[in-house]
């Protein structure tokens, strides 16, 4: 049992719908069938008997005597039974017949070696005596119908009830066996329509649900399947940011070294020169030194603010993207003084903040690239949104450089980071012609919401 449920998970969502449905849909279909089937079987056959049964009463009630007080039936009517019963339509398809009293006597058979016996009624007789017609296809089991046994072909059965006109009252059954070979074909046409019904009908249901559930599971695959890829991402991103963010906190270290610090110590060296600060002899040397000093320590608060200004983000939250855009490359010129080309569309629809943080410092690290490595030259921004997916482009016009040397440094692996994370896309093309920097993403996407 262990066993069987554990391959039943294995499976996918599909194929336990298709081996249970498909289990379920059979035995379904079988027992339907068999209920339909056997409902058209007793339709058929109760109708094929009132049919007869009314035919027969027509002819036989009439000739009857009052058998409520009568016995026995005179050889009169014995022989307009025989004779009735024996020719036309009704004489072809007749087997037998007999005429019950309600004691269990056989008033009249047409075989003749019947009439007078006594036999206890069954169960279809004492149902006939109660005034209900019962019919019985190719099921003789009554013990006086040896006869009808050995015909060899099916028949039908037939119990009616003989009524009083005047009081209603059932005073004999006629019980007789007519040969059913059209019957039976008509049956086993009527059962095979009803089984092609059946299985169209319900393999039709469900082919149509497996369809729906096909469909259902393959999305819920394919969903499965980006969570485990976006959750694969995203562990990787949390890794490289954990050592991009490393990277980063030594490149602020260097710059906070190599700039401002030495600046100071060169500062503080010079005003521990006592003698020559003191040296009231010398008043051109010592202003020059104090003037030397002091501008040591404002290229070093230059340079501090310069590097807060490029950590610290304006405040966008309010902006469109186009406005951060358009703040970014400002404070690049504003910064550096150099020429930038724009081309941003104006757009004003809700985005996410967190796309906006991306576009400005895609465009900020951008153009600061270009400054350093392209000195400025030829840098173009491009600002776009076709459909649900924002694309920004940062040019210049530099020397390039080789696609291996690509994300060896911080800034450029950084951007790419950033971007990724948001479930964009991230290219670079460089040549000698210069180097084009692309990040396409979409606002839609559940990542950036």
């Amino acid at each position: 049992m262990k066993s069987a449920l554990d391959f039943l998970n294995s499976l996918s969502l599909a194929k336990q719908f298709f081996l249970a449905g498909g289990i379920v849909t059979a035995i379904a279909t079988i027992i339907i069938g068999l209920h339909v089937t056997e409902q058209i079987a007793q339709t058929v056959t109760r109708n094929a008997a009132a049919t007869t049964a009314l035919y027969v009463d027509s002819i036989i009630a009439p000739v009857l005597p009052d058998l409520t007080r009568e016995t026995k039936l005179d050889e009169s009517i014995e022989r307009t039974l025989d004779e009735t019963l024996g020719q036309g339509a009704l004489g072809k398809r007749l087997v037998s017949f007999r005429l019950w009293r309600k004691d269990g006597m056989i008033l009249y058979s047409n075989d003749k070696k019947l009439m007078g016996r006594v036999v206890p009624p069954g169960e279809n007789r004492k149902r006939a005596f109660n005034g209900e017609l019962v019919a019985k296809f190719d099921d003789v089991d009554d013990p006086e119908s040896t006869a009808e046994r050995a015909v060899g072909e099916p028949l039908l059965e037939i119990y009616n009830p003989i009524l009083q006109p005047w009081s209603g009252q059932v005073v004999a059954v006629t019980e007789f066996y007519e040969r059913a070979g059209e019957l039976e074909r008509s049956l086993t046409r009527a059962r095979f329509r009803s089984w092609v019904v059946t299985i169209t009908v319900t393999a039709g249901f469900f082919l149509i649900l497996s369809a729906i559930v096909l469909r259902g599971s393959r999305t819920i695959e394919r969903q499965l399947q980006e969570n485990l890829d976006l959750t694969l991402r995203v562990k990787k991103g949390s890794q490289r940011a954990v050592a991009l963010n490393e990277k980063f906190l030594r490149r602020v270290g260097a710059d906070l070294h190599d700039g401002p610090a030495q600046l100071m110590a060169y500062a503080a060296l010079r005003m521990d020169s006592e003698q020559i600060l003191s040296d009231d002899s010398n008043r051109a040397t010592r202003e020059e030194e104090i003037a030397t000093i002091k501008e040591s320590l404002d290229e070093a608060i230059r340079d501090i603010r310069i590097i807060c200004r490029g950590l610290i983000l304006p405040h966008i939250e309010t902006l469109s993207v186009s406005e951060a855009a358009r703040r970014a490359v400002e404070h690049y010129r504003s910064r550096t003084g150099a020429s930038v080309d724009s081309a941003i569309e104006p757009l004003n629809d809700e985005i996410p903040v967190a796309v906006k943080i991306c576009v400005y410092r895609f465009i900020q690290e951008g153009l600061h690239n270009g400054w350093r490595h392209a000195e400025g030259n030829g840098q173009r921004v491009e600002l776009r949104l076709l459909g649900n997916e924002i694309t920004v482009v940062v040019q210049d016009a530099g020397q390039g450089f080789k696609a291996e040397n690509a994300f060896l440094g911080l800034g450029l692996s950084g951007l790419c980071e950033r971007v990724e994370s948001l479930g964009g896309k991230f290219e670079i093309n460089s040549s000698s012609a210069g180097t084009t920097l692309t990040m396409s993403l979409n606002i839609q996407d559940p990542i950036v919401s």
